[in-house]
């Protein structure tokens, strides 16, 4: 998302997509992809929501290597109808919500370099697939996509982008979930991420908070480090229906006259599973330049 319509990288077709190119990547890259796989596939037993490892089962992404999107597409389409699709990087918008408005998942091609293995900031080919992916072989968790795509399409014509990508943000990102088991992980950024996939479920710092639309819609978030604040939804069934049972439009022309709220703040209607104690964020504050 978030890139102007205008800057369309020579190559890539109207809707931004480019040939994934599988046969170009290097015996380094695909390595890469395996150490990132292996690392994360372990560390996140008994942390990531069982949807999450039952996708990589469903499409087989356990075989070493970067997948192939032809035929992790397959699987994929098999499973839910959904399919990966290439694209050089970020792209607007519009292109990004008319995507998951047609079961399509826009992903980054390129992957990073062993240096960048701790932390990147545009997302590349393991955050796009290994995160997001598995859960779009989920009925469930894929017509919610396929449904904030049709929203986000709606929005742009409200010029309500702004309120409607925190929703994105705070579940398909970095969204926890009630589990009998206790909190699990969901969002794509975090599971994609080995140090906020700890911090985020069991670092006293984070407050953990209950799942609430029209909060969320008006709570900032970090771009640049780890989130303040995690909201946590009860069922991804849950999930679809709050937001495919609400009109957005009213909802848009009254947050639009509120204010935000910062990404630490606790409010008296909510839900605290857990009060932080926002130790890593007020540390890193104090950092120096």
């Amino acid at each position: 998302m978030e890139k102007d319509a205008d800057t369309r990288p020579p190559g890539a077709a109207d809707d931004w997509t480019i040939p994934q190119g599988w046969d170009r990547y290097s015996a380094a890259d695909h390595a890469t992809w395996d150490r990132l796989f292996d690392r994360q596939a372990q560390m996140l037993q008994g942390r990531v929501v069982p949807q999450f490892l039952a996708g990589l089962d469903i499409l087989r992404m356990d075989r070493p290597g970067i997948p192939d999107f032809a035929a992790l597409n397959g699987r994929l389409m098999a499973a839910t109808g959904w399919q990966v699709v290439a694209v050089p990087g970020l792209v607007p918008d519009r292109i990004f919500f008319d995507h998951l408005a047609h079961r399509r998942f826009p992903a980054g091609r390129f992957i990073r370099t062993p240096e960048q293995e701790d932390y990147l900031q545009e997302p590349d080919i393991f955050h796009d697939v290994f995160g997001h992916v598995p859960l779009l072989a989920n009925p469930v968790f894929a017509d919610y996509m396929q449904a904030y795509g049709r929203g986000g399409l709606r929005a742009d014509g409200l010029g309500a982008i702004a309120k409607l990508a925190r929703l994105y943000w705070y579940t398909v990102e970095f969204g926890l979930i009630a589990t009998d088991e206790g909190l699990r992980l969901y969002g794509a950024g975090i599971v994609s991420s080995n140090a906020e996939s700890r911090f985020a479920l069991e670092d006293p710092s984070p407050h953990r908070l209950g799942f609430d639309l029209r909060r969320i819609m008006r709570t900032r978030y970090r771009i640049d480090d780890f989130q303040q604040s995690y909201f946590v939804i009860d069922s991804f069934e849950d999930l679809l229906a709050q937001t495919t049972q609400t009109d957005f439009a009213p909802l848009y022309a009254d947050l639009a006259a509120l204010p935000d709220y910062d990404t630490d703040s606790i409010l008296p209607g909510d839900r605290v599973l857990m009060c932080g104690t926002q130790a890593y964020a007020r540390h890193k504050e104090k950092e120096p330049l």
